[in-house]
Order: C-alpha cells, then sequence, then structure tokens
C-alpha cells in the first residue's frame, strides 16, 4: 500500500460541492428506512457513521422520487412530499457535521419495482416487454422462495406493465423535479440520477427493451430524452450551487441488443449539455441469468468496469466516478492516469466505516477487508435488512459504540483462535478488558483457513484479526491446547469457548475406506496437522507432507494455494458428498486444480449457507465447468471405485478414486461439559456453538460482547 495515496484522498470537486477527498460511499439498498418511507434512527446512525469514517461523499441509497410508486424493497426512502423532509434534514445534517457531503440517489424502480407488483399498481415502461425466463429459482432453497411469493403479486398475475404515453413521462419529469427540490430544503448537496440496472430511465437508454417509435425512442438522442429532460427541469428548479450526478450503465451484460460502453459515451455527453454535474459509471446484467449480478452491477472481476469510466472521462469535461471492486492503491493510479476522478465503495464501507480515516492516517493494515461473500446484497433479494458478514456493527450503530471502555474490568479467557475467537478477543481488549486467547494450533484462522484455500478473500479476514491480536494487549497464546483444568485454574471471570464443530461423517456404509476422508481429515491432510489421516496415502504423498511440515510451508495459505496447483495429495476423480458451503467451496477449489470433480447433496438445498448472489456465481461457475451436481439424491454406498446414490427412486453411481465427505458438522459442547461447575462464567460461541461459519461466527462474538457490557 502507498505511504500517501495522495491522488485519492485529496480535494476534490464536483459541481459547487468542495469534498475533502475522492472517496465516495455508493448507493446501497439497506430496507434500514421505515414501511411508509420515512427516515428511522437506524438509518441515520448508519449514514452518520460513514461520515465519521471520513468518506468525501455519501450517495443515499435507492430513493423513490415517486414514492410508493416505484419503489425496489419494502423499506425504501421516500422523496415524494414535503412529510419526509423533516427526517430528510435531520440525516443530511448528521452527515454533514462530520465534513462530508451527501446527495440523494433519486429512482423509479421501472419493470423492477417489486412494491408496485405486491401492491398490483400497474408499472411504467417504455415499451411492451418481452418475457425472458429466469434461472434465479433453480438457485433459491425452498424457504428463500416463499419471500419471493409478493412477486406474483396480489392476484397471482405477476406485474402488471404499462406502456408510457407522453404525458405520464411529463408527469415522471415532474415528480423527479420536485423530489430534488424537496433535497434541497432538507439540506442535501446535491441528487444522483439512477439511470442504470434495469430501472425506469434506464430502460428507456437500452435499445434492447425500448422500441418506441416516438421522440422517446429510436435514436441515442431520443431515448436518451426522458433522462435529459429529467437534468434540463432539476437544473432549472434547484439553480447552479445544487449537484445532479448521474448513474450510467457502461454495458448490459447477458442482453442481445442491449446498452454498451458506445451507448454510455453519447448518452454521458447528452447528460452533460443537459447540465449534470458527474457521471457515476456502472454496468447491469440480464437477472434472467442468477451469474449476472457478479458481473455487474456487483462486479467480481477487480476493477471490472475501468473500461467503460476511461471511455467516458476520456468524452465529458465533467468528473467521472469509478466503482467496481476497486483496491485504493489501484484508484489511486486510475486517478493520477485520468481513468476517472472519484472512487466509489459500496462493500468496502460496509466492512469498514472508518476505512478513508484509516488511511489518511496511513494504517492499511487495520481496514477490516470485505471477503466478497455478497450476504449484503443477498438479504436484499429476500427483502430483508442489509447484514455484513464481517461487520454486524453495520446496521446497528444506532445501539451505540460497541467498543466503547467498561468501566469494570473484566479477565477474559478465549479458548479458540477461529474468526469467532478473535473477534470477541478483539472487541473485549477494545473495551479495556484482561483478555488471553488460546489456540491448539500454532496458526491463527481455525477451519477459515482451509475456507481461504478457497477462497482467497477469506485469507484477507485471518490476517486482519491476526494482526489485531498481536496489535492490542491480548496475552496470546498459540500451540496450547486447554484442559478444563488448565481452564479452572486460569482464574477468569468468563470463559468463551470458540473451538469449532465437531464433523462426525454420518454412517454411510464404505466411509472407513482408505480413500474417503470426512472434513476433519481432510483439513489435517492439508495442512500436516493430522497423521492418522495422512495414514491413509501413499508413501510418497507422506514424504511430501513431512517436508511440506519440516519446512513450515504448510503453515502459509498463498503458498499452499500456489503448490496445490502443481501438487497435492489428492485423486484427479474425486466425489464431494455434501452440496452446502463446504462441499461447493470445495469443489470450486479442486476443480481450478485439475480434478474432475461432482457433488452429491442428499437433500433438496444447495449451498444454503452460501449467500444467494455468491452461491448463483458458484453453482453457474462449477456446472460451467463439468462439475456433475446432483440434489435430493441420498447415499446408499461408498464402494471401492463408486459412490452409489438414489435420485428419484433409482439407484445410480458416479465413479470415485478420491471421496470427499463434507457433512456431519455440529456443535461442540465437549470442552464446557467436561468443564462442569466453575466460578467463571462460560460462553460458547461460532460453530461451537450453532453451525454458522464465518458469518456467524462474527455476529454471535458481537451478540455475546454486548451482552458481556449491557
Amino acid at each position: 500500500m502507498s505511504a500517501a495515496l495522495r491522488h485519492l484522498l485529496s480535494p476534490g470537486e464536483i459541481g459547487p460541492m468542495a469534498l475533502r477527498n475522492r472517496i465516495v460511499l455508493a448507493a446501497m439498498g439497506s430496507n434500514f428506512a421505515s414501511e411508509d418511507g420515512y427516515c428511522t434512527e437506524r438509518l441515520m446512525a448508519y449514514y452518520e457513521a460513514r461520515a465519521r469514517g471520513g468518506a468525501g461523499l455519501l450517495v443515499l441509497e435507492t430513493s423513490a422520487a415517486c414514492f410508493p410508486r416505484g419503489s425496489t424493497m419494502p423499506n425504501t426512502v421516500a422523496f415524494s412530499g414535503d412529510q419526509f423532509i423533516p427526517g430528510l434534514t435531520e440525516l443530511a445534517s448528521r452527515v454533514k457535521q462530520h465534513g462530508a457531503k451527501i446527495v440523494a440517489q433519486l429512482n423509479h424502480g421501472g419493470k423492477m419495482a417489486q412494491e408496485d407488483t405486491a401492491a398490483g399498481r400497474p408499472i411504467p415502461v417504455p415499451s411492451p416487454l418481452t418475457p425472458s425466463a429466469s434461472d434465479m429459482f433453480h438457485v433459491l432453497t425452498r424457504q428463500e422462495i416463499g419471500n419471493f411469493i409478493k412477486a406474483a403479486g396480489p392476484d397471482g398475475k405477476g406485474p402488471q406493465y404499462q406502456e408510457m404515453g407522453i404525458d405520464d413521462i411529463a408527469t415522471i419529469v415532474a415528480e423527479f423535479r420536485d423530489a430534488a427540490l424537496r433535497a434541497k430544503k432538507a439540506g442535501f448537496d446535491g441528487i444522483e440520477l439512477h439511470a442504470g440496472h434495469g430501472y425506469l430511465l434506464a430502460t428507456f437508454l437500452s435499445p434492447y427493451i425500448n422500441k418506441r417509435e416516438d421522440c422517446y425512442g429510436g435514436s441515442r438522442e431520443n431515448r436518451a430524452r426522458f433522462l435529459t429532460d429529467i437534468i434540463s427541469a432539476t437544473r432549472a428548479a434547484t439553480g447552479p450551487d445544487f449537484a445532479i450526478l448521474v448513474r450510467l450503465d457502461g454495458k448490459e451484460y447477458r442482453t442481445d441488443g442491449g446498452i454498451t460502453p458506445d451507448d454510455c459515451v453519447v448518452t454521458a455527453r447528452l447528460c452533460e449539455a443537459a447540465g449534470a454535474d458527474c457521471i457515476d459509471v456502472s454496468a447491469y446484467g440480464n437477472v434472467a441469468h442468477a451469474i449476472a449480478f457478479t458481473e455487474a452491477p456487483l462486479v467480481h472481476q477487480p476493477g471490472g468496469f475501468v473500461d467503460f469510466t476511461r471511455r467516458v472521462k476520456a468524452s465529458v469535461n465533467i468528473p467521472v466516478i469509478g466503482v467496481g471492486r476497486i483496491e485504493a492503491e489501484a484508484a489511486d493510479r486510475h486517478i493520477a492516469n485520468g481513468d476517472f476522478d472519484f472512487l466509489a465503495m459500496g462493500r468496502k464501507l460496509l466492512a469498514d466505516p472508518d476505512l478513508p480515516n484509516k488511511l489518511i492516517a496511513r494504517t492499511p493494515e487495520r481496514v477490516r477487508p470485505c471477503i466478497y461473500c455478497y450476504i449484503c446484497v443477498s438479504q436484499i433479494f429476500i427483502n430483508q435488512p442489509m447484514v455484513c458478514a464481517v461487520n454486524h456493527s453495520m446496521g446497528r450503530e444506532y445501539e451505540g459504540d460497541i467498543l466503547a471502555r467498561s468501566g469494570t474490568v473484566q479477565r477474559v479467557l478465549v479458548i479458540g483462535g477461529g474468526p469467532g475467537g478473535m473477534e470477541a478477543a478483539r472487541m473485549l481488549a477494545e473495551q479495556g478488558h484482561d483478555v488471553s486467547l488460546w489456540e491448539k494450533e500454532k496458526d491463527l484462522g481455525g477451519t477459515a483457513r482451509i475456507a481461504a484455500l478457497a477462497y482467497e478473500p477469506n485469507e484477507r479476514l485471518i490476517s486482519y484479526l491476526a494482526a489485531e491480536m498481536h496489535r492490542l494487549p491480548i496475552d496470546l497464546r498459540l500451540g496450547t491446547n486447554a484442559s478444563a483444568d488448565d481452564i479452572r485454574q486460569f482464574g477468569a471471570d468468563h470463559v468463551i469457548l470458540a473451538t469449532g464443530a465437531i464433523r462426525r461423517a454420518p454412517d454411510i456404509p464404505g466411509k472407513n475406506q482408505r480413500h474417503v476422508f470426512d472434513g476433519d481429515e481432510l483439513r489435517g491432510v492439508l495442512f500436516g496437522t493430522d497423521k492418522k489421516a495422512a495414514a491413509k496415502l501413499s508413501v510418497f504423498a507422506r514424504m511430501m507432507l513431512w517436508a511440506g511440515r519440516v519446512s513450515h510451508a504448510l503453515r502459509s495459505i498463498p503458498l499452499m494455494r500456489f503448490a496445490s496447483r502443481l501438487w497435492m495429495p489428492l485423486a484427479d476423480q474425486v466425489v464431494i458428498i455434501g452440496g452446502g458451503l463446504v462441499g461447493l467451496e470445495l469443489a470450486e477449489y479442486l476443480v481450478e486444480r485439475g480434478r474432475k470433480v461432482s457433488v452429491v447433496e442428499p437433500g433438496p438445498d444447495l449451498g444454503a449457507e452460501l449467500a444467494i448472489v455468491r452461491r448463483a456465481r458458484v453453482l453457474h461457475l462449477l456446472r460451467e465447468q463439468g462439475v456433475d451436481i446432483h440434489r435430493d439424491s441420498p447415499i446408499r454406498e461408498i464402494t471401492r471405485d463408486t459412490v452409489v446414490f438414489e435420485h428419484k427412486g433409482e439407484p445410480l453411481s458416479l465413479p470415485a478414486k478420491q471421496v470427499i465427505i463434507a457433512m456431519g458438522a455440529e456443535g461442540d459442547s465437549r470442552l464446557a461439559d467436561a468443564l462442569g461447575p466453575v466460578d467463571a462464567q462460560v460462553h460458547r460461541i461460532g460453530d461451537c456453538q450453532d453451525i454458522s461459519y464465518i458469518d456467524g461466527a462474527i455476529l454471535s462474538a458481537r451478540q455475546l460482547v454486548r451482552q458481556l457490557n449491557p
């Protein structure tokens, strides 16, 4: 990380706004507003935390200019009436007192306005829509599908679309203008018009959807007319001292005849001519394809939209905002090279609202990393409030500062150095408690280490938490196997057991054969910590693991990730029993290393523990790479060279040189039971209590710390 990041952290201007740096909070739907459109304390505290954290500009989440019409979430911020101004005024005031600027992202959801569908309201579109089949329902679990019942509308017929007439367009232009005036009256510094992501304005811009033959269809200029009418009307009403930003799609992925980069460039120029002060370049994908959401707008490829921003920047004379998984150092280079002027961050500022201040303080190692698990946006898919897997204080800022110093110092012993144990230790040490952490292995991370092998972003979280263990005054003891007697003799006020799960493979005939590993055995083999499991391997494989253990190479996750592409102690034909999070991520890892992989899930759901958007991506890529995936397929037996299972009442088999059983995890109460009555209060968190993986471990740590310091 560059010591200065002088371009990213330098002041900048967007229209009349003078910004302290070039870091922008990207708009992300939260579902934190009230059902009737008002700003809640939860919503205001969430934005205030990001202003306090040092961002230069906050873009309010997508908000309904025509509320309740056009709402895309059950809890959407409204700008459609003067009754909303007091709450919006308080929100703007609380953000601006910390030196940040704030603009309101005004929107009409158009064909994406699920609240209109649920209420049975007609949905405005530029021209009749051609229905397209979606593969999203094949990704959802049965429980999640229940959240989509409202998508059918009150009569069960689904959305009712209405082609807009000229008068309809004029009405919505006036509503956007009036919403902007309310934003100005409430103290906002400007607005952002959302003309992307499949919403109403974007459907006019898209040649795939807009088939009109009047002055609002046909040429690029005509398709942009609805948007430029709104810009012109808003500029005339609000004057020059109010910023107007526009979010555009640089491309519509998986959409034949959709928006292209050339279209975006022309639209950007037209927006500038109409009075816009800034172009915010994003992209969109056809959501009929489940993987599309990780192509755009939540791009999985780092810097995936930079080519679009570069083209727009070269074509306009107003600032351009870049977005899309761009790291701070990369953004600094792009700004220096003239690819864009400002960096919008969404997920990164959910994970750590203080990221800008930490960069300014030149302590980037203290930034809590986003692990790109997509749980944040996946919550919106099922109409729930946004959460963050690595920062469960996000959305709970209104509960108060959980890291505030405690008046009474407690002696706390944490057993287990996985994400849950480290997070609990970190928060308690920040509060000033006397914290010790014991971990039986020589390295921190627990089972998240194997998750980090399969999915590199998980390693960033382990590294961050491990660094915090060394930074804070924590008595850290690695390679310490805690016994019940040791714990009793320590004399803690609180003992937190974060020892992870017990993994007992289900009773499958043939599971004890040499070519079969359960989850713990596989982890022990890969990291060289289980001699009993390693005994199942060939002499050569055991020698290789011995060399890796002696040289400490097996302790380095990056080195193991690289070396495993050259050699690993697993056969070239693998059947994974269990299609949950562990099984699918393991399949992803093995396929990337040239293994022929099949996955058999006895139950009806695949990857239920994965966030919907990440699950969709993993399943799509696995199938694309030829992985056989079977669900609703109970296992009959494991033979010497096959796995026999049942599907739709018929026996089937898959060839298998190696079998990995990725099932059978359960909470671990053994140490708690062995402790018996003690003077200390004993708590269990994470998988030790209930199988909930990284997300659940971090959440349970926060819940416990809040309980200990009410």
